[in-house]
């Protein structure tokens, strides 16, 4: 859903009644008005995107007007407020004490979407921190357990595999370095740990491959050639299973449509059977 769908929703529901600026008091001193005046002044301004504005003015609608159910309205246009102006870490403040404070909302899932979202747009290059990426993936993960069924479950869920793949390259990363350094062990670890954890990224036919080539490295052989078998097996078309093929016996490969496996990774996947870790089912 659009970042607009809850601005545009509230603004459907501004209230009708006339309201003058007679209830503004003169330079710039504190408005002191009815909650109409004070709600479709904000959304004015949010129409406007002037943000700050907007956040003062529905801020001062909670102050004079707490008990009113447009306060809570005000509250939600807080947090977007917030994320639209980029003010990422006020946005997950603010969605926080709506969500203590309103445990039960019906609201409660898109407020959960933009502070996932608040997290999202933070997310920086696999080579850097990958804090924002994380909390991410934890706060769309909340979201899809706690509100399944609601209208952002799917898009959580989309930003969950982004996710995923992402902190699954950053582990990739490392393990390159680990490689080019010669620190075959810290290597093959972190290649394990993209396998064991992040089984479903588009990372684990090159985590294969690596894996091959750092217990070749260490002279593990029947490790190496697991890891091409399982390559082989799950993804036989990919560049990764030919460079571990040619790796594993110095000659060059090419298949027939008749000698690709029918069982793959994603037959697996479908059929809920991990690939790796102590679960794992032979196919033998």
């Amino acid at each position: 859903m659009k970042k607009q769908s809850l601005f545009a929703l509230l603004a459907l529901s501004l209230f009708t009644a006339g309201c003058s600026t007679s209830d503004k008091l003169e330079d710039g001193q504190e408005i002191v008005g009815s909650v109409e005046l004070l709600y479709n002044k904000g959304m004015d301004e949010m129409t406007l995107g002037t943000y700050s504005a907007a956040v003062q003015t529905f801020e001062e609608l909670q102050r004079q007007h707490p008990y009113s159910g447009w306060a809570t309205r005000a509250e939600m246009m807080i947090i977007y407020a917030h994320y639209r102006k980029g003010e990422y870490d006020e946005t997950v403040a603010s969605a926080n004490r709506f969500m203590g404070a309103h445990p039960g909302h019906a609201d409660l899932p898109y407020v959960y979407f933009l502070k996932g979202m608040a997290f999202y747009d933070r997310i920086q290059d696999v080579r850097r921190d990958q804090r924002a990426t994380l909390e991410a993936y934890k706060v769309f993960g909340e979201l899809l357990s706690r509100f399944p069924e609601s209208e952002y479950a799917r898009n959580a869920k989309l930003k969950m595999t982004l996710c995923r793949d992402h902190l699954a390259g950053q582990e990739m990363e490392v393990g390159f370095f680990y490689l080019n350094e010669q620190r075959y062990i810290a290597a093959v670890n972190r290649f394990r740990f993209v396998l064991e954890n992040y089984e479903t990224s588009s990372h684990t036919p090159e985590a294969l491959y690596r894996l091959t080539e750092g217990y070749l490295s260490l002279g593990l052989r029947d490790e190496a050639q697991a890891s091409a078998a399982i390559l082989g097996h799950n993804f036989p078309k990919s560049q990764w299973y030919i460079r571990a093929y040619e790796l594993m016996t110095g000659e060059k490969i090419s298949f027939d449509e008749d000698d690709i496996k029918e069982s793959t990774w994603m037959d697996k996947l479908f059929q809920g059977k991990p690939l790796f870790g102590d679960n794992a089912q032979n196919d033998e």
